[in-house]
């Protein structure tokens, strides 16, 4: 990396700014995670910062309500079929912060009061052990799911440490697989044998800190002795095992995922004289199988098939002569639609189908005449997501909501299209008094940009209304409706306003609305986002001094750039676990795998636009930069807390009154248990509170 930092010591940006470089930015010690130093700093500024908030008189009553929501016991689990025929769940609630994953049948689960039986009681095992965990799953082995990896955090890291855990005695299985701490990639490929892409040592991550190298372990022997099956570069972003299963269980493919860049990927078979390339274009991702069909959907045009297409391939066709094997085309979306998830049942495949930013779903057939299709029946203009899809038989979890309508979890069948409600969440604030309209705005190429809005029914449009913005733009990630609890008790029954954009470098679209937002046509986002904030000003929703906008990751990249380009349009913003230094970031925490999405500041073109918009080159003396509230975790392997440290050592160089808070624990989430996020959520609203309510 030593040629990237050179070049970016020499350059000037296009604002004749000095660019920030590991040699020549005074904040880069903060780039040392736990650095004494950078610790320092942090607590430092935690403690400078947080009595601002929680000596407020506000705070206490908004902590208690976050609280009470975070905790709630009557919360609608996040249930998922088990091989085994029942509902497995992981729950945390005040008695439990770290976590219990518990088991009921779905007789049982119908219930007011399940049946839960215990498999694990994480909070009582971490303290046995003396472990910062936190839950990030488990990966078990069909067709049962009774042996399971579960993968455990230290605080909130993206690293995990796997640990086998039989689900029936529930215990750590004695001489189990256990794979220490690492960035790591897990599939079974047999009771006795997994792939794993994991750190093997010096020189087997990427410079984007991932794994690029699959073995296959045995049980009973050490992971050196680890078998190499597949071998990427560590210029790719990452490389991690797939394996292919029938609906009994049984292996059908195992497959090396090597993404080449964080939107191209190459897949290759596994299990001969040497791995096989599969035909697939890079921008491509393989969804499942079902009825021997490999579905995968496209994000680029290939041949005669479109950007968004859902296609299939015949595997076993394809496995033995790959090179004359025909795809066929399952589903086209509309240039209002988007293919939001794909999950395969027993004998269906099921279709999460947005159109204009609300919900939808199809149940597909394979047969000898190829592909059919039948809706079920959801309820309309909310989102529907597919929770969970039973390999067992032709059931599926789905989870219904909208901005003003809680949570409502159903059980539908793909088979018959039977559909039947199994938990509604209780309200968690008193929703009689908002509206939700889409709007839309246009954006400075003329492009139309929808949006949310959730407004009191009775709202005067005098520019005086508190209104939060919040927006992503980025990765393909939709912000489709949602029920906020937090929002809505601590946000809109104090009357505030709330929206969210549906900017490009999303995909409320399907992968166009994505791809016009990429590397070069970055800037594009960022009119977008202000392009739904003149409109709200102009329709006299709001005005600069009651609008706030907050957004986080890639989103807390998007605030950066709209404080630093637009500060006029807002007058609080809060940042959480931000991206801030896009002329560094190739070097800091993941960031190199982000190459795909943003542009590398070794391309000269490339570095001209991050020049134009990264935040932390573009603060500077003399502007009317609004007091922001810049959130990180200690914990954030993914990030990286050095681009929000970074962020405020700036703008405390420059005079700027800013708040700060850094998370010991949480990973990138900045949460490591339901504690820290009911204060996390609090500290921001009080902020939002202090900035567009007084």
């Amino acid at each position: 990396m030593k040629h990237l930092i050179l070049a970016a010591a020499l350059a000037l940006s296009a604002s004749g700014v000095l660019a920030q470089t590991d040699m020549t930015d005074p904040n880069a010690y903060l780039e040392e995670i736990e650095g004494d130093k950078a610790l320092a700093f942090a607590r430092a500024e935690n403690a400078r910062s947080l009595p601002v908030l929680e000596g407020d008189a506000r705070y206490a009553g908004l902590h208690a309500q976050a609280l009470k929501i975070a905790t709630a016991s009557d919360r609608i689990p996040a249930v998922g079929f088990a091989g085994d025929g029942r509902l497995r769940n992981f729950w945390q609630d005040a008695e439990h912060v770290r976590g219990v994953w518990r088991t009921a049948s779905l007789t049982s689960y119908r219930a007011k009061t399940p049946n839960w039986r215990t498999i694990l009681d994480l909070d009582a095992v971490a303290k046995a052990r003396g472990a910062n965990w936190v839950w990030h799953g488990a990966v078990c082995l069909p067709p049962d799911d009774r042996y399971c990896l579960l993968q455990l955090s230290d605080g909130g890291k993206d690293a995990v440490s796997l640990l086998e855990f039989d689900v029936t005695t529930g215990a750590f299985v004695d001489g189990g697989f256990h794979s220490p701490d690492s960035k790591q990639d897990v599939a079974w490929l047999d009771r006795d044998t997994l792939l794993i892409g994991r750190d093997w040592g010096d020189g087997s991550l990427t410079q984007s800190s991932y794994p690029y190298i699959i073995k296959a372990w045995t049980r009973g022997a050490p992971l050196s002795a680890a078998r190499e099956v597949f071998r990427g570069s560590n210029t790719d972003v990452a490389v991690q095992p797939m394996v292919l299963r029938d609906a009994d269980g049984r292996v059908q493919a195992q497959i090396a995922v090597r993404a080449v860049s964080f939107f191209e990927v190459e897949y290759h078979l596994l299990g001969g004289p040497e791995p096989m390339r599969l035909p697939l274009p890079l921008k491509s991702t393989i969804q499942g199988l079902v009825d021997g069909q490999m579905v995968f959907t496209l994000e680029q045009d290939w041949g005669d098939f479109h950007s968004g297409d859902l296609m299939a391939y015949d595997l076993a066709v394809l496995k033995a002569a790959p090179g004359s094997a025909k795809p066929t085309l399952i589903l086209r979306p509309g240039p209002t639609q988007a293919v939001e998830q794909v999950a395969t049942t027993r004998n269906r495949l099921v279709v999460a189908l947005y159109e204009n930013v609300r919900g939808g779903v199809l149940s597909f057939r394979h047969g000898p005449d190829g592909w059919t299709s039948a809706p079920l029946k959801v309820p309309a203009d909310v989102s529907v997501g597919i929770a969970s899809a039973s390999e067992r038989d032709d059931r599926l979890i789905l989870s219904v909501a909208g901005y003003l309508t809680p949570n409502r979890q159903m059980l539908a069948d793909a088979s018959d299209g039977a559909v039947s409600t199994l938990k509604t969440l209780p309200a968690r604030f008193d929703a009689s008094t908002h509206v939700v309209e889409q709007a839309w705005a246009a954006s400075k190429d003329g492009t139309r940009i929808p949006y949310f809005l959730v407004r009191p029914k009775g709202l005067k449009f005098d520019g005086q209304a508190p209104t939060l913005l919040y927006a992503y733009g980025g990765f393909q990630n939709s912000m489709t409706p949602a029920y906020s609890p937090m929002v809505g008790k601590l946000w809109l029954e104090r009357g505030g306003v709330y929206v969210v954009a549906n900017i490009r470098g999303g995909g409320e679209f399907g992968p166009r609305w994505h791809e016009a937002g990429l590397k070069l046509n970055r800037q594009r986002v960022y009119d977008d986002f202000f392009a739904v904030s003149q409109d709200l000003i102009a329709r006299k929703i709001t005005s600069p001094r009651r609008l706030g906008i907050m957004g986080g990751s890639n989103g807390g990249l998007l605030m950066g750039v709209a404080l630093t380009q637009r500060p006029e349009l807002y007058n609080a913003v809060v940042i959480q676990v931000p991206l801030f230094d896009m002329i560094g970031y190739t070097h800091i925490g993941a960031g190199a795998s982000w190459v795909g999405e943003y542009g590398d500041p070794a391309i000269p073109a490339e570095r001209a636009v991050l020049d134009s918009y990264s935040p932390y080159q573009n603060l500077r003396a003399g502007r009317p930069y609004p007091q922001v509230f810049i959130e990180t975790s200690t914990k954030d392997d993914r990030v990286h807390p050095a681009h929000a440290r970074k962020a405020a050592a700036r703008l405390k160089a420059l005079g700027y009154p800013y708040l700060y808070y850094e998370n010991i624990d949480g990973g990138h989430a900045a949460a490591a248990n339901l504690n820290e996020t009911a204060r996390r959520v609090a500290l921001e609203y009080t902020y939002l509170t202090q900035r567009l309510m007084d």
